[in-house]
């Protein structure tokens, strides 16, 4: 048993290195963010069982943002948007 929660712990580990800095923000400031990026692009996926929450990642300055957001947030134009049918975030 402690075998299989070492594995997993270490896993868990692997893919925080893998995925690099990842930013959590605000939706409010990560709309902000957006807005100063120059054709984004943006990854954008729908979830949630109850109530539909919109997830948001794209990379600004070589760092990836992301926010999840209760109402799909205004892109702007040419922003280049990329759906995906779910993200998981470490």
């Amino acid at each position: 048993m402690a075998a299989g929660a070492a594995g997993a712990a270490a896993a868990a580990a692997s893919a925080i290195r893998a995925s690099g800095v990842l930013v959590h923000m605000k939706p409010e400031e990560f709309a902000k963010l957006l807005a100063r990026a120059k054709d984004p692009l943006v990854v954008m996926a729908e979830s949630g069982v109850f109530s539909t929450k919109y997830e948001y990642l794209m990379s600004y300055k070589g760092l990836a943002f992301c926010c999840t957001a209760p109402e799909p947030l205004p892109l702007p134009e040419g922003a280049e948007v990329v759906r995906a049918r779910n993200m998981w975030n470490p």
